[in-house]
């Protein structure tokens, strides 16, 4: 590290300012403060410190992602030796998986820091490490199979309009990566349809695969084939057709664990919106009215990104409730939601992406009533104190 930390002090002078490149400053800024730690220190007044800051917050993320990321690669060329006929080991899989996943995870980040640099040295701000997660959660929320190109737009539609708009990290209103994710869906939803293709023209032996497309569990819920549905051990592992990060329940879990463990995570959000799902499809069960609200309730849980939003997605402390009572009443709304959005409209099987942009919305409204709800009822606690003093 000392040879690295040469040549950085040698090229900074090129990018302060009044450098050679001084434009770029933010950007060398961001670079520098990723590798090496800021050598600022505060000279007077009181300061808060804490080992715990912003940087740090996005890697435990980043870590709480690598489960669902690996077991993702994995299932990815999983589910296409499937597709031709081959039982794959552990390894084939993975490294099928790994060079089909690889690039889209470098269109991401590249497309998306590309946007933020660029706002950055346009408005001289400094460049924030929200992106370290967005980046990735958005790989985790498409198929394997989407073009790049289409992964570079959203990725930048979703800083522009998803952040930057708004002032940047933590301004923004609803969750950016989601907002990716409804920018394909309602741009170009046949690529996510609910079929997740493999690729064409593969020669496997004497046997040349010219397209297949293997239908993902909540498509067939949605064509009414629950009898097709994979077993509950594959869902739980994530031995299924499905996007790259959502279809592990087990590795979902371990990262929910890992995040609520550390407090990056919110435990009431994540508790709270599998109560709403439990809830809500508890209440079709007892209703039955038709197959779609006889789906078993753990079934729920375990089908298309329930569990990857309620540990993910539906903590995003920006976008999420703050107070301790909005957190329960907004997972909870979550998870009520997207059972709704999955039984009354079948077209739209998924329902938690929808759900949760739509109490982003909503979390300041809910926000704003806790307070007010706590303090009237500390004057009416106080009203009374009052009352009995003067007796």
């Amino acid at each position: 590290m000392k040879v690295i930390k040469n040549i950085r002090d040698k090229i900074r002078p090129h990018f302060a300012p009044g450098g050679k490149y001084e434009k770029l400053h933010r950007v060398w800024e961001a670079f520098d403060t990723f590798l090496f730690v800021p050598e600022k220190t505060t000279t007077g007044g009181s300061h808060i410190r804490d080992a715990v800051d912003l940087k740090r917050t996005m890697v435990y993320v980043i870590i709480a992602l690598i489960p669902p990321l690996l077991v993702g690669i994995w299932n990815t060329g999983q589910q296409y030796y499937q597709a031709v006929g081959i039982d794959p080991t552990i390894q084939e899989a993975f490294v099928f998986g790994f060079m089909r996943v690889l690039p889209i995870i470098i269109v991401s980040y590249a497309a998306g820091l590309a946007t933020e640099f660029l706002f950055a040295v346009i408005h001289n701000k400094e460049v924030n490490e929200g992106f370290l997660v967005s980046g990735m959660l958005v790989v985790l929320i498409l198929p394997a199979t989407m073009p790049l190109w289409m992964v570079a737009a959203a990725n930048i539609f979703a800083v522009i309009i998803g952040k930057e708009i708004f002032g940047g990290t933590g301004m923004n209103v609803v969750n950016p990566a989601l907002l990716s994710r409804a920018f394909i869906l309602f741009g170009y939803p046949a690529y996510l349809s609910g079929e997740v293709y493999t690729y064409t023209k593969v020669q496997e032996g004497h046997q040349l695969v010219d397209g297949y497309s293997g239908v993902t569990p909540l498509s067939l819920v949605a064509e009414g084939q629950t009898e097709a549905l994979p077993s509950d051990f594959n869902m739980f592992i994530g031995n299924m057709p499905g996007v790259i990060g959502e279809t592990s329940f087990a590795a979902i879990m371990l990262g929910g664990l890992f995040l609520a463990i550390t407090g990056v995570g919110s435990l009431r959000i994540m508790l709270s919106v599998f109560a709403g799902g439990i809830f809500m499809a508890g209440l079709f069960n007892i209703l039955a009215l038709n197959e779609y609200m006889m789906i078993p309730i753990h079934q729920h849980l375990l089908l298309g990104a329930f569990a990857f939003g309620a540990v993910y997605m539906a903590t995003d402390p920006v976008t999420a409730a703050q107070t301790g009572k909005g957190k329960y009443i907004y997972g909870f709304m979550i998870g009520v939601i997207t059972i709704i959005i999955r039984v009354v409209n079948p077209g739209f099987p998924g329902g938690v992406m929808i759900a949760i942009l739509f109490m982003n919305v909503f979390a300041p409204l809910i926000d704003h009533y806790v307070v007010e709800a706590n303090i009237k009822r500390r004057l009416k606690r106080l009203k009374h104190n009052q009352a009995i003093l003067k007796k």
